[in-house]
Order: C-alpha cells, then sequence, then structure tokens
C-alpha cells in the first residue's frame, strides 16, 4: 500500500519537489488508468513523465543486502 502524499498535496508543489517514490507510484497508476483520462489527467501524466526523464530515469545508484537497484513505492 502507497504510504505518502496524495495527489492534491502534490498538486500544489512543482513536480522538482517529488520524491522519486512518489513519482514512481503516480505514474505507476496513471499508466494503469490511462484509456479513461480526461485531457487534464493526459496532462498531468505528461508532467510526471517529463521529471521522471529530467532526472535521468528511477533508479537506485547502488544495491545494497537490504534494497535493489529499482525504486520501490510499495
Amino acid at each position: 500500500m502507497y504510504v505518502g502524499r496524495d495527489l492534491s498535496q502534490l498538486g500544489m508543489m512543482s513536480k522538482d519537489q517529488w520524491k522519486d517514490t512518489e513519482l514512481a507510484y503516480f505514474h505507476h497508476a496513471f499508466q494503469q488508468i490511462l484509456p479513461y483520462l480526461n485531457e487534464e489527467g493526459q496532462s498531468k501524466y505528461r508532467e510526471i513523465i517529463s521529471e521522471i526523464e529530467d532526472r535521468g530515469g528511477l533508479h537506485r545508484n547502488e544495491a545494497d543486502y537490504t534494497h535493489g537497484t529499482t525504486v520501490k513505492y510499495d
């Protein structure tokens, strides 16, 4: 289960202030409902994708024994 700030709270912030886990979670959520999004929702989704691309993707720089190299949002 996602534990973090909700979309209404994050909507008041610029995307560069979002955590990687928040970007990963909402990217996945929007990806699942993409066929049902209106223009405003599609615009938000494009902004999330753009921010992920600006950051160079979603990945961890190094792994350790408790964490892999991919960002987990759940």
